[in-house]
């Protein structure tokens, strides 16, 4: 880039002078960047407590005239004259803007404008709707009018203390939704002090852990005494969800995994079902051990492959869609006889019996189940999936559940 150029510009060569950089006087600089794409002003000075020579731009030609520059040269050197700098005002004044805006802003636009920018990047469609709906019926009424800037740290703890043994698992979502809120409102200069929903050292002295919690809300689940009844029962009914239910019951594995299981998963012939890590709450590839009654369903469905279904094995009734959890809720519903009991439930009445019934280890239950290992040294030591001692124990269920 050429040297400073010293003269009175005009209107025309601030428009087409080359790259180089140029003054105009009263310390006004143009500087003209990649090929005179790139023109821009900045005015120099000196500070009057240090000495220090500074610059400060005051915005790109293409918004800012000559006419306008010059004026604005002259309002910041006012300012030098009076022992103001002008860098260190207009960050003060920027600072001002973002508090008076955050003093007229609510908590709940915060978490809703939170909310309306990153609901695309969740898998979950229903993700945002999750968010706004915990968010009205246990945020909201309390701190939802509440300047964000004004929230305190009691103000979110006695929001989380009331629910936190009653519904631990949604108040620790809940928690974790306070704290990705506010992390937001910092990052945009709404909120100044250290948010208010941390866990680490902050909310963990004054809340018991979760996973320490004894009244913790189980799925409500079919009694083991009860699961043959009702698998003979869904035996008997025609349709998709029906079957759906009783593979759910054979793999034991989460049904909103159950019901998007493609066929490429399914090996019949080594009788296995491979899943791969994204499909998994873990985020492990999982493989399961297919009886030979989870085989016949798989089979009574092969011809619905063929009729336009897409690659779903349970598919729903719209074409290329799966089974919806609602069909196959009502099926259990139907085959139990009540409403008070849950597809996922179907989990721990696995587990209830292989504790109460048999002698299968408990390590080989929760492999079966897909559960995380809390035990760092137990998860370390034991790298193996149990496949074949989870064969045995797969085999006994389906001998327990179908009475074969």
């Amino acid at each position: 880039m050429s040297r400073v150029v010293k003269k009175s510009l005009t209107v025309r060569e601030v428009e087409t002078l080359p790259d180089g950089k140029y003054s105009d006087g009263n310390n006004l600089m143009l500087t003209i960047k990649s090929g005179g794409r790139s023109r821009s002003w900045s005015v120099r000075y000196t500070d009057a407590d240090t000495g220090r020579r500074r610059q400060m731009g005051i915005g790109s030609t293409r918004i800012i005239t000559l006419k306008e520059a010059r004026e604005k040269a002259v309002k910041i050197l006012s300012l030098v004259y009076h022992g103001i700098d002008p860098i260190t005002q207009r960050k003060k004044e920027h600072r001002e803007r973002i508090a008076k805006a955050a003093a007229s802003m609510s908590f709940k636009e915060v978490a809703l404008r939170y909310i309306e920018e990153h609901k695309g990047q969740w898998k979950d469609k229903k993700g945002a709707a999750t968010w706004r709906n915990s968010l009205q019926n246990h945020v909201f009424p309390a701190i939802g009018k509440k300047a964000v800037c004004e929230v305190s740290d009691d103000d979110v703890f006695q929001i989380l203390n009331k629910i936190w043994r009653d519904i631990t698992e949604t108040a620790t979502r809940i928690r974790g939704r306070i704290e990705k809120i506010f992390d937001y409102a910092k990052a945009h200069g709404w909120y100044e002090h250290n948010n208010p929903a941390r866990w680490n050292g902050h909310l963990e002295p004054r809340l018991p852990q979760a996973s320490k919690i004894k009244d913790v809300q189980h799925y409500r689940a079919v009694h083991y005494d009860q699961i043959e009844k009702v698998m003979s029962i869904l035996e008997s009914m025609p349709g998709v969800p029906a079957k759906a239910v009783r593979f759910n019951c054979l793999t034991v594995l989460r049904p909103g995994v159950v019901r998007a299981t493609p066929w490429s998963e399914i090996d019949l012939d080594n009788k296995l079902w491979s899943i791969p890590a994204h499909r998994m709450k873990m985020k492990r590839a999982h493989t399961v051990p297919l009886t030979d009654s989870a085989i016949s369903i798989l089979k009574s469905l092969l011809p619905l492959r063929d009729r336009g279904n897409g690659d779903w094995v349970f598919p729903g009734q719209r074409i290329g869609k799966t089974l919806s959890d609602v069909a196959i809720s009502e099926a259990l519903h139907e085959a139990a006889a009540t409403k008070d009991v849950t597809v996922h439930g179907l989990r721990s009445t696995f587990r209830d019996w292989v504790s109460e019934k048999t002698d299968f280890s408990p390590e080989v239950a929760e492999m079966a189940l897909a559960h995380e290992i809390k035990n760092k040294v137990e998860a370390a030591y034991r790298r193996g999936d149990l496949l074949e001692k989870r064969r045995g124990l797969m085999e006994a269920w389906d001998e327990f559940c179908t009475g074969r």
